[in-house]
């Protein structure tokens, strides 16, 4: 299933080299039941797809049904909302405590050329990201279809800088888009709606 969202998806050009991110200062909802992002009534699981992460390992979407999956669309050399989004999630995962083994985080490169292993290490390492952050890479043959397949928009501009759009999509334990996120949000947002998802 291709995820079909709203019409301002092709709006989202929150782009590396862009004004520097902050973390969304927007109250998350009360109500157990609400989410804090943008709800997607998918009733069919997200298109699947395998990819290498940094360590050669080979991470199908499919398999990993019975976890939460935040998937987000990132490179390395990116110098302000890409790793920020990274250490939003990374830091909500590790604020679910132990239920955080039943969620992943899938970012899957938008710089096929620049994101290799060892660059993609690199971030890891100094953003202290988790185990459970596995940063999905490939070529440009093997990477474009994920990007078509979430509606994802990405531009080079030069080899420092690539326009990309910059969207966070939750998918359940079913593999199914439950919540997306259009412009960068905090670590509160990402806990909340993991949390609400994971007591379902």
């Amino acid at each position: 299933m291709k995820v079909a969202l709203v019409a301002a998806l092709a709006l989202v050009t929150a782009g590396c080299g862009s004004a520097v991110a902050r973390e969304t200062t927007t109250s998350v909802p009360r109500a157990a039941a609400t989410f804090a992002g943008t709800p997607v009534p998918a009733e069919t699981p997200a298109a699947d797809f395998a990819l290498r992460d940094q360590s050669g390992d080979l991470v199908r979407l499919s398999a990993q049904r019975g976890r939460l999956v935040f998937v987000a669309f990132l490179y390395s050399h990116c110098t302000d909302v890409c790793p920020l989004i990274a250490t939003w999630l990374d830091g909500a995962v590790r604020a679910l405590g132990p239920a955080g083994r039943n969620v992943r985080v899938l970012a899957v490169s938008v710089d096929p050329s620049g994101d290799t292993p060892a660059a993609v290490r690199d971030v890891i390492r100094s953003r202290h990201l988790g185990s459970e952050f596995h940063w999905l890479l490939g070529t440009q043959a093997q990477l474009a279809p994920v990007w078509q397949s979430y509606n994802i928009l990405v531009e080079p501009h030069s080899l420092q800088k690539i326009a990309h759009a910059a969207p966070v999509f939750l998918l359940d334990q079913r593999g199914r888009p439950r919540v997306f996120y259009a412009q960068p949000q905090g670590r509160s947002a990402f806990l909340h709606d993991a949390r609400v998802l994971l007591q379902r």
